[in-house]
């Protein structure tokens, strides 16, 4: 049997050959017709708010901080603008972001016992934006691809290495947030110069 015709009739894809009989091809064929309508209808939606989001995103004084972002684009500018919003107050240091993102990992003791573990009480669909931005940035940064990199190499799991670079970036999203200026990579690679950083060498190459 076709994969056309299971995707058209799952409800009867069980049968070895395809039925000759009316009373099941034409309510089925119906049906089909009534979800490709609904489709339709719902693709056109997805339209209007992506059209109503950049509209409304681009309006925003502080929307150029973030569109500026490597590998942000369409897409995650508009998400990353409303998770940081617009009252500087919020968020009065980069943890307090990480945290209530639920990107900063969770340590909890007993007695002589502790471990690690994410944080499990956050905003999910804001979570998701940090981790699926960050996911994208290493193609568009080339730091954020060592780190990544370097990640991976401690034998961390790629959800566990995106999640790192994660945390860094909304530190550094968080400085150029509160000081209104817009991400430049030269900027930060000289910010790891000054600090002597371990990652500095392996960009350097």
């Amino acid at each position: 049997m076709s994969l056309i015709y299971k995707a058209l009739f799952p409800s009867i894809s069980t049968f070895e050959t395809p039925p000759t009989d009316e009373g099941v091809i034409t309510p089925n064929a119906l049906l089909v017709q009534a979800l490709v309508a609904q489709l339709r209808v719902t693709l056109q939606a997805i339209a209007d708010f992506d059209k109503a989001i950049a509209h409304r995103a681009q309006e925003h004084p502080d929307f150029p901080l973030f569109d500026a972002l490597p590998g942000a684009g369409a897409v995650f500018a508009p998400r990353l603008l409303v998770a940081f919003g617009e009252q500087r107050e919020r968020y009065a240091s980069a943890e307090a972001l990480q945290k209530y993102a639920g990107i900063a990992p969770v340590t909890e003791r007993r007695g002589k016992k502790a471990w690690v573990h994410w944080r499990l009480q956050c905003p999910t669909f804001l979570r998701q934006t940090f981790v699926a931005w960050a996911a994208e940035s290493p193609r568009h940064a080339f730091w954020a691809q060592v780190y990544y990199q370097q990640q991976r190499a401690k034998a961390k799991a790629h959800q566990a290495a995106v999640r790192a670079l994660a945390f860094t970036w909304i530190r550094i999203l968080s400085r150029c947030w509160q000081a209104r200026m817009p991400y430049e990579e030269s900027v930060y690679l000289q910010a790891l110069k000054r600090r002597s950083a371990p990652l500095l060498p392996h960009v350097a190459h």
